[in-house]
């Protein structure tokens, strides 16, 4: 089966961390007082950025994770779209420094609806901003949250026993067990993950099992799986957000677990355990702080499919298209990824996790699971 490329989670000293907080604006200023000597000078303002490509990916055995490399790019007023794009970007460190100013935060949706006020700076779609704060944060080596900007939703919920404390927004620290404490949901991870917000205390668990879908979640808390193998599961609701991976990233170096990710069998579930294990494309800049290279994929995997005779669907054009992509994306570059990723094309088939429910409700964790944990290593 695919396994990640390094086996355990580098320590993060220090150094590696970004930069956060207290000098979160000065890089912002600086970009701003950059563009304004080059308009002093009356040359066309210009920015230079690393290109974010998977071609520009390139692999930090040290960290254990894929990270952008030294391909640049221009984006210069030379022209009207690079012309406007200073201009919002300008707008966006503006209004930055406003909200440190009056201690204000805002969704990434609010941003999006504040460039309404820009004029002919405005964005025309919430991509076109977001892709715009994650290049502030290449140019400035801070992170978004550093810049009080946060999306809508909230991370991942956790089941199991894992004591953690959580600083509220009063300041107030509460203690809570992400099974005793908690509604049949879990508990919901807040956008801000750091250690100035959650700490972790401590835990029984073994590993952990970062899950696509919810209903399987909600089948392996209903069986008991978390308590009868010592497991701490994580809804990653899909494609996992930030905090969602920050977590498992501090989970795996703090509390020493082993993480183990639990997809549907198709090219989307895979780029989402690529997401955890080496980091996404549009965040390589930040994959040493976010991505757990020591997560290991445990399936549904093309191999599945084809050995436990699991209920598919015939891959869809757009299928084909992603699993092809992925044969030149150096995140699935070893051999095992190459010979599923081929094995689904060659099938033409791909399959979700509920298709275990063929064999019955338990099949999955009395199975499944402690089959594959065990060949694993895990259990």
């Amino acid at each position: 089966m695919p396994r990640s490329r390094a086996k355990a989670a580098p320590k993060t000293t220090e150094e590696d961390e970004p930069k956060i907080r207290a000098d979160a604006l000065t890089p912002t200023l600086d970009l701003a007082r950059q563009i304004y000597e080059q308009l002093d000078h009356g040359e066309i303002p210009r920015m230079r950025l690393p290109l974010r490509t998977k071609q520009n990916l390139a692999f930090q055995a040290r960290e254990g994770v894929w990270k952008l490399g030294r391909q640049m790019g221009t984006r210069s007023a030379r022209k009207l779209d690079g012309a406007l794009m200073l201009l919002r970007t300008f707008y966006l460190v503006d209004f930055i420094n406003e909200m440190a100013r009056d201690k204000k935060t805002s969704t990434l949706r609010e941003l999006y609806y504040i460039s309404e006020a820009w004029q002919e700076a405005k964005f025309h779609s919430e991509d076109e901003s977001n892709l715009l704060i994650e290049d502030l944060e290449v140019l400035c080596e801070r992170l978004r949250e550093d810049f009080r900007l946060h999306p809508e939703e909230n991370g991942a919920s956790v089941i199991g026993d894992l004591t953690l404390k959580e600083r509220n927004r009063k300041g107030i620290v509460k203690t809570i067990n992400c099974r005793d404490d908690v509604g049949d949901g879990g508990y919901s991870l807040p956008f801000n993950v750091e250690k100035e917000k959650i700490q972790l205390v401590k835990t029984s668990a073994k590993f952990v099992i970062a899950i696509e879908c919810g209903g399987m979640v909600d089948r392996l808390a209903e069986n008991g799986f978390d308590e009868q193998y010592d497991a701490i599961l994580i809804h990653l609701k899909g494609q996992p957000a930030r905090s969602t991976r920050r977590f498992l990233r501090r989970v795996t170096e703090e509390l020493k677990l082993p993480v183990v990710v639990f997809t549907d069998g198709d090219p989307w579930s895979f780029r989402i355990y690529a997401s955890v294990a080496y980091g996404a494309i549009k965040t390589a800049h930040i994959s040493s702080y976010l991505a757990t290279p020591a997560a290991e994929f445990l399936g549904v995997t093309a191999s599945d499919i084809e050995n436990y005779d699991l209920p598919s669907d015939h891959l869809s054009d757009q299928d084909v298209r992603a699993l092809q992509a992925e044969l030149t994306d150096p995140r699935f570059g070893t051999p095992e990824w190459r010979a599923e990723i081929e094995l689904m094309l060659k099938n033409g088939k791909k399959a979700e996790q509920q298709s275990l429910a063929k064999y019955g409700l338990n099949y999955v964790t009395e199975h499944y699971l402690p089959e594959k944990l065990t060949e694993m290593g895990v259990l």
